[in-house]
């Protein structure tokens, strides 16, 4: 998202008015998900997407019209059944919302848009609240509020009450980079969204399951740090893709690295007393995940020690160890995968269940097939008795 917010800043300089379309809210399944952005210029090009086909066609072409016909800001919800779904390749079948946000003069995003970017880079996190539903006497649609992690604030939506409540999401969702909505009974709708840092993975031990946890969170999108005590197992030759490899002693290891709430502590190095040093100091940070790798035994020993080293019992209580998702991972790339599917379960608030159909969906499809004619509409797969799955599964 970097990209096309930066696309927006550039395209403002420059003179190019342009259009900022957000998922705001999504029912069922759906290509994309709350925060997915797209940038349209005049000239037809783009930044971002949000999940391609036909939804992304006709978005794009209501942004290009509110271009031409110097339009405001919208609110326009899509709603993806199977004809369309179908035409498009996909199994969705849910509903998004999207406010399409004009931006033609540097006022409009400029200040807020550089902001944003900066604590992408690493400064600030900040949070933007924006009205993006209005009904008649109510605030103004595209009202804006940005908070900073220091507390100040910048714009309101209208009213002190909107803003209070706007404030208090505001507050839980920068550090995380998440996004929230709410309503009001009027019918008004508010998205709140988080900006700050790419998610960070420090890996605390650079041998064969540090090597492959470290690969694969670089692959998915996450700045990495490694950590050792020794030079040959944290060095840019071993790890290229790492931001910084550090070489420090396992009880020190925490004054070379600043980690926020949306830092990943993994602590795999080769020995138990190393283990314990290392989680020691992790604990002393704001990470919001620290997992170790290792037997249930060892991680007991080491929760003793700790225990008597005056380590608050709840804090040890949130640590993740035996670390990992139970998949039967033996090899080093496999329980690197066990790690991150972990760690991602955590950040996106996933349960870490199987994804798998139940037997009432396969039934039903059999009870379809045996008495719908071939030439009659099937009934939605939609008419389920589990309608939290709307929120599970993306094409």
């Amino acid at each position: 998202m970097r990209e096309v917010i930066q696309g927006a800043i550039d395209d403002l300089k420059d003179g190019q008015p342009c259009v900022l379309a957000t998922v705001v809210r999504t029912k069922g399944s759906t290509p994309q998900k709350a925060g997915a952005m797209l940038l349209v210029r005049q000239d037809g090009s783009g930044v971002g997407t949000l999940g391609g086909g036909c939804v992304e066609g006709d978005i794009w072409f209501a942004a290009k019209e509110i271009l031409r016909q110097n339009g405001g800001p919208e609110f326009k919800d899509y709603y993806l059944n199977e004809d369309i779904a179908a035409r498009d390749g996909l199994v969705c079948g849910g509903t998004m919302y999207f406010y399409l946000q004009p931006l033609r003069e540097p006022d409009d995003f400029l200040s807020v848009g550089s902001e944003i970017v900066e604590a992408y880079d690493g400064g600030q996190p900040v949070s933007l609240a924006t009205v993006v539903n209005a009904k008649e006497g109510g605030p103004a649609l595209g009202a804006k509020l940005l908070l900073r992690s220091d507390g100040s604030v910048t714009g309101s939506l209208g009213t002190a009450e909107l803003d209070t409540q706007a404030i208090e999401i505001a507050e839980r969702v920068a550090d995380v980079g998440s996004n929230e909505a709410f309503s009001l009974a009027d019918g008004t709708e508010v998205f709140v969204e988080g900006f700050t840092t790419p998610p960070t993975l420090v890996m605390v031990g650079g041998g064969h399951v540090g090597k492959a946890t470290a690969d694969l969170a670089y692959s998915l999108g996450y700045r990495v740090y490694v950590v050792d005590d020794r030079p040959e197992f944290s060095n840019e030759e071993r790890f290229p893709n790492a931001e910084e490899t550090v070489v420090a002693t396992y009880d020190k290891w925490t004054d070379h690295l600043d980690l926020n709430v949306n830092s990943f502590v993994v602590v795999a190095t080769r020995g138990h007393r190393f283990d314990d040093m290392a989680l020691e100091s992790a604990l002393k940070t704001r990470a919001r995940y620290i997992g170790v790798l290792g037997s249930r035994r060892k991680t007991i020993m080491i929760y003793r020690r700790l225990l008597k080293q005056g380590v608050p019992l709840e804090r040890i209580k949130e640590v993740y160890a035996p670390i990992g998702l139970n998949i039967g991972a033996l090899e080093p790339e496999e329980l690197a995968v066990s790690i991150m599917s972990e760690i991602i379960m955590v950040r996106r608030g996933g349960d870490g269940g199987q994804m798998q159909m139940g037997d009432w969906y396969i039934d039903r499809a059999a009870e379809i097939v045996e008495r719908t004619p071939e030439d009659s509409p099937e009934d939605s797969p939609e008419d389920s008795p589990e309608d939290s799955l709307e929120t599970s599964v993306e094409v």
